[in-house]
C-alpha cells in the first residue's frame, strides 16, 4: 500500500523485482485497462517474474481504478496522475533500489491504461523516458458515453473543450522527435484499431520517430499477454543503450 496525500487515501501497489540482483534496477511501470486492477497483472502476465529475473527489471503495478489516470476536473478525488507519475515514482525511488532517472523509467498499458501510459509520459517527461501502450484508447472523443468518462470530465456535449484537452491524440503536436521512446501496438480486430492508427499518422505527420506494430488479435488478455513480451524487450534496449554506466 503506498499512500497518497493528493488524494488523502492509500493505494494498492503490486510490486515485482527479481529474486537476486546487485545494483539498482530500472523500472517499467504497467497500468490496467478500465474494470481491472494492479493484481490483474499477475493473472493475464504470469511470466512478470521470470521477466525480472531475466532482464532485471522493477515492475510496479498500482491499481487506478477507472480514473483513465487523470487528475479528474470534476472529481476531487481522483487524482492518479499526480499519484503515478509523482508520489509512487518518489514512494519507489525512496524504498527501492532503483537508477533515480527518467531513462531507467518506463511506463506502458492496456486499454484504459495505455492511454493512462502515453498521457502521464507525454505530460511527464521529466519523470519517464520511454512509453508503451497495448491496445490503448489514445482518442476518448468517439466514445462519450463509455467507460464512465463523463463522471471524471463531466458529459462531452457539455465539456467540448475538456475532452479535446484531456486526449492523447491532441498532445502529439507538442511532442519533439526524440523526447520519448515509444512503441504502441494494436490488434486487427480490435475497436480501437482505427485510432491506434491514426495516432501512428499523426505521429508520422509531426516526424516523431516509434514503433508501431500491428497484428492479428481483439482486445482480449491473451493479445496483451503476447503484446508485451515486446515491449518489455524493447524497454529493456531503451535501458541498456541509456544506462551503461549507472
Amino acid at each position: 500500500m503506498v499512500e497518497s496525500s493528493a488524494m488523502n487515501k492509500v493505494v494498492e501497489v503490486i510490486y515485482i523485482a527479481p529474486e537476486r540482483h546487485t545494483g539498482n534496477l530500472p523500472v517499467v511501470y504497467l497500468l490496467h485497462g478500465y474494470g481491472n486492477s494492479g493484481k490483474d497483472w499477475l493473472a493475464f502476465k504470469p511470466d512478470l517474474r521470470e521477466l525480472a529475473d531475466s532482464y532485471k527489471i522493477m515492475f510496479v503495478c498500482p491499481d487506478g481504478k477507472n480514473s483513465w489516470y487523470w487528475d479528474s476536473p470534476k472529481d476531487p478525488s481522483s487524482k492518479y496522475e499526480t499519484f503515478v507519475s509523482k508520489e509512487l515514482i518518489e514512494y519507489t525511488d525512496s524504498h527501492y533500489k532503483t537508477i533515480k532517472d527518467r531513462t531507467a523509467r518506463a511506463i506502458t498499458g492496456y486499454s484504459m491504461g495505455g492511454h493512462g501510459a502515453m498521457w502521464l509520459a507525454f505530460r511527464h517527461q521529466e519523470s519517464f523516458g520511454a512509453v508503451g501502450s497495448s491496445s490503448g484508447g489514445l482518442d476518448i472523443r468517439p466514445f462519450p458515453f463509455n467507460w464512465e468518462m463523463d463522471k471524471l470530465l463531466g458529459s462531452e456535449s457539455e465539456n467540448q473543450d475538456v475532452w479535446e484537452k484531456h486526449t492523447v491524440i491532441n498532445m502529439v503536436d507538442r511532442l519533439r522527435n526524440g523526447d520519448l521512446a515509444i512503441i504502441f501496438d494494436c490488434g486487427y480486430d480490435d475497436f480501437f484499431f482505427e485510432i491506434n492508427n491514426d495516432f501512428h499518422n499523426k505521429l508520422l505527420k509531426y516526424k516523431i520517430q516509434h514503433d508501431f506494430i500491428v497484428r492479428p488479435g481483439g482486445h482480449s488478455k491473451d493479445y496483451w499477454n503476447n503484446s508485451f513480451d515486446y515491449q518489455i524487450l524493447y524497454f529493456k534496449k531503451y535501458f541498456d543503450r541509456n544506462n551503461k554506466s549507472k
